[in-house]
């Protein structure tokens, strides 16, 4: 089954306990979501600050843990980036980082956000789902 969602993965923090340079153990249930959504026909993308090396390595890394990306560091397999005329920005429908707001809430939860597509907003110190917040009442004709 193949679709035309993308997801840009982060390595270190992510996939891996940060090490970096060096690769950290797998996180827990990391390779087995990632590859659950490979099956599901979401297209992964490594988005990492890796490079040279440190990105062969890391891409080396998910190979042997049974996960082939459909593009490192870039939109597409084959892209050709060009700072003059492009933005770096990847064209993906999720990016899963541990440094997103709220930290990186495990596999788990990853795969469940994305299956039910659930939604966030920021209160205070605290991140909430959309599906899951309370309902306000609506007070007027229009709000």
């Amino acid at each position: 089954m193949m679709n035309n969602k993308k997801i840009a993965v982060d390595f270190d923090g992510t996939i891996v306990d940060d090490a970096y340079p060096a690769i950290g153990k797998p996180k827990i249930f990391a390779f087995e979501t990632l590859k659950k959504l490979q099956a599901e026909g979401y297209r992964l993308i490594l988005w990492t600050y890796r490079h040279g090396k440190t990105l062969d390595e890391a891409v080396e890394f998910c190979r042997k843990n049974g996960i082939e990306f459909y593009a490192v560091n870039s939109s597409f397999e084959g892209e050709v980036f060009d700072q003059e005329t492009q933005s770096r920005k990847l064209d993906a429908d999720w990016f899963i980082d541990d440094r997103n707001i709220g930290g990186f809430p495990g596999w788990g939860e990853i795969y469940n956000i994305i299956q039910e597509r659930i939604e966030f907003r920021v209160e205070g110190k605290e991140v909430l789902a959309y599906s899951k917040l309370k309902k306000e009442k609506k007070k007027g004709l229009f709000w």
